[in-house]
């Protein structure tokens, strides 16, 4: 009898101790709504390079790698979601000697690196290995984004922020010239497969003569409205590259198609197309059947090549600059080698161009056309950063959201291999940090207008963490095609969600409304800086720079907190003999956002 039963005794037995396990394990580490410990490793050191060798404990989830110090003066924690981990790397050997020469490197996304000491006896290091090579790059091993396994719960739908016929709406289309119309063409993503389903095109162009000018552009992608300016009327469109190749093709409907755009606010003489490349490199890829609009076939358009190096280049770039950074910083060379990495001098170049457009369409009245080579790199960053220089909706945190959902996620940047999302390949060359260079654009043109952004430093800063971080669907897979099919709207949180919940710590408190003030920041080497709460933040010993307003600004509110405090217990001990009036801290007038004090996210 007592045989009989014993199976199901032990099977309740493991099923309770499995059950405290992870409620034990709960309690050690934080953890999110559909996040479970995979594996946890013991006696493991952290080579800090700041704080010397740490003891302790290394958890690993299917979100996170997750490090606590067994020492508790000072103890010390590690929090790293598994997007973040470019690559992970066995260091040393059984005949290593050395002090904590025997262990695992891991490669960040974020500017740093770690490293992890293990004993050389028992299996530890090859059992963190698989379990960190499993998760983090879970499309490498046949799993699935944590995305589709988070359960967090916001009280707002990030998904809703952006809709594509409200957003040209408020631009005004279709416009009371009907110069415009909006269509559903590429509904079944047809017209184009990286574009999203619904366009804003010419009126004047039949369906028919949108078939024939994707023909005739690379990727099919043809140009497109971005905006349109609310007074002149002149437009910002977007596109590819012609597929004019070595031996001069010509398309008589993509000639007229443009010709359709310059006529579209009766004041363009010439149609600008603004080249993102190098003209070395728009000539080079005739050869590839690429090109760009010679003056013989677009006789009513002038061609201005921007100088903007393609993706290989600004990885390179970037991987010169994190060398440099991290980590440490040498005091010594710190300008020859800030200088070297070239790095602000590719910000300068992509922000000067974005102002040539802008001044193009605002001043000059006249529309401007924009594309790179394939029209989803080069040119996101120059026709969402004109379109934040020119309408100050976008500087707002909605109108930012919106901006970055329509010109980067809608229009089909490729998030998925520019970053490298859940893929063990580090040295894919697909990889570049070209989102990054727009967000960096941003922040710089955040210095120079201090009062013209709604948001802060640290809505920057977390959106590019989450860029990397598979917490969420929003920046997961790169066009709007794959993202239905894998129906990311169902089955995942979007990244507003989440941000929009907690917006008061992303707000900054000089910022004013000025709803007709076209920004013009000033793209010299000498008005740019290097972005140091973001690209040196790991390091202990560089202080974050902090704006000494601000500063004083955040000390005054904790002030007003213990003052408001101090009232409602005074209101509460004397409500019986109404000696005070009740007075309440929601007042709009009183209560200034108030401005959070780190620019690290907490992930």
């Amino acid at each position: 009898m007592a045989s009989a039963s014993s199976p199901i005794v032990n099977s309740t037995s493991a099923a309770i101790n499995a059950t405290n396990k992870k409620a034990q394990l709960t309690e050690e580490i934080p953890l999110l709504a559909g996040e479970d410990v995979k594996s946890k490793e013991k006696d493991v050191i952290y080579i800090c390079h700041f704080n010397g060798p740490k003891k302790g404990v290394v958890y690993i989830t299917n979100y996170r790698l997750y490090f606590k110090s067994v020492e508790m003066d000072p103890s010390m924690t590690l929090d790293i979601p598994l997007g973040v981990i470019s690559r992970v790397e066995k260091i040393g050997g059984q005949s290593s000697r050395g002090e904590n020469s025997y262990g695992l490197e891991i490669t960040c996304k974020d500017m740093r690196n770690l490293r992890f000491a293990l004993k050389q006896e028992g299996r530890s290091r090859k059992s963190m290995f698989e379990s960190l090579t499993k998760h983090a790059f879970p499309i490498s091993s046949g799993l699935q984004f944590f995305a589709f396994e988070n359960k967090e719960t916001y009280p707002e739908d990030g998904w809703k922020v952006y809709v594509p016929i409200e957003e040209f709406k408020r631009q005004g289309l279709p416009d009371e010239k009907r110069k415009w119309r909006i269509t559903n063409i590429n509904q079944n993503y047809e017209l184009c497969d990286t574009y999203p389903p619904i366009l804003a095109v010419p009126a004047s162009a039949s369906d028919d003569d949108l078939r024939k000018v994707a023909a005739f552009r690379s990727k099919g992608r043809l140009p497109v409205l971005s905006w349109i300016h609310p007074d002149n009327q002149a437009v910002i469109v977007r596109c590819s590259q012609p597929l004019v190749g070595m031996s001069g093709k010509r398309s008589k409907d993509d000639e007229k198609y443009l010709d359709i755009i310059r006529e579209s606010n009766g004041q363009t003489q010439k149609l600008t197309i603004f080249d993102a490349r190098p003209s070395v490199n728009a000539v080079a890829n005739k050869a590839t059947g690429g090109g760009y609009e010679g003056d013989d076939a677009y006789q009513r358009a002038e061609v201005i090549f921007l100088d903007i190096h393609n993706i290989h280049v600004m990885r390179e770039s970037l991987r010169k600059l994190k060398d440099i950074v991290y980590p440490s910083v040498e005091e010594s060379h710190w300008l020859s080698s800030l200088e070297s990495t070239h790095w602000l001098e590719h910000i300068k170049f992509v922000l000067a161009g974005a102002i040539r457009v802008a001044d193009k369409v605002s001043s000059g009245k006249s529309s401007a056309l924009i594309h790179c080579s394939d029209g989803w790199d080069r040119t996101a960053q120059l026709t969402s950063l004109a379109l934040l220089m020119l309408d100050s909706y976008y500087r707002t945190t909605k109108g930012f959201e919106v901006l970055i959902e329509k010109e980067w996620i809608s229009f089909g940047h490729k998030f998925a291999t520019r970053i490298g999302h859940g893929d063990k390949n580090h040295a894919d060359a697909d990889r570049s940090p070209i989102f990054l260079q727009f967000i960096d654009c941003v922040w710089q043109m955040t210095k120079q207008f201090p009062t013209a952004f709604q948001f802060n430093e640290l809505f920057l800063i977390t959106i590019l963490d989450h860029l990397y971080s598979c917490r969420f669907g929003t920046f997961l897979y790169t066009c709007e095609q794959q993202r239905s099919k894998e129906e990311l709207r169902k089955r995942t949180v979007s990244l507003w969600s989440y941000m929009n919940s907690e917006m008061d710590k992303y707000i900054n408190p000089f910022y004013t409304k000025d709803q007709h003030r076209v920004l013009y920041p000033v793209a010299s080497m000498r008005h740019l800086d290097l972005w140091v709460n973001y690209y040196i933040r790991w390091n202990p010993w560089f202080r974050q720079q902090q704006d000494p307003v601000q500063q004083r600004y955040k000390e005054l509110l904790v002030v007003r907190e213990q003052l408001l405090k101090k009232l409602e217990e005074l209101q509460i001990s004397d409500t019986a003999t109404g000696m005070l009036p009740h007075v309440s801290n929601s007042s709009p007038s009183s209560s200034p956002v108030p401005v959070s004090p780190h620019s690290q996210t907490m992930l």
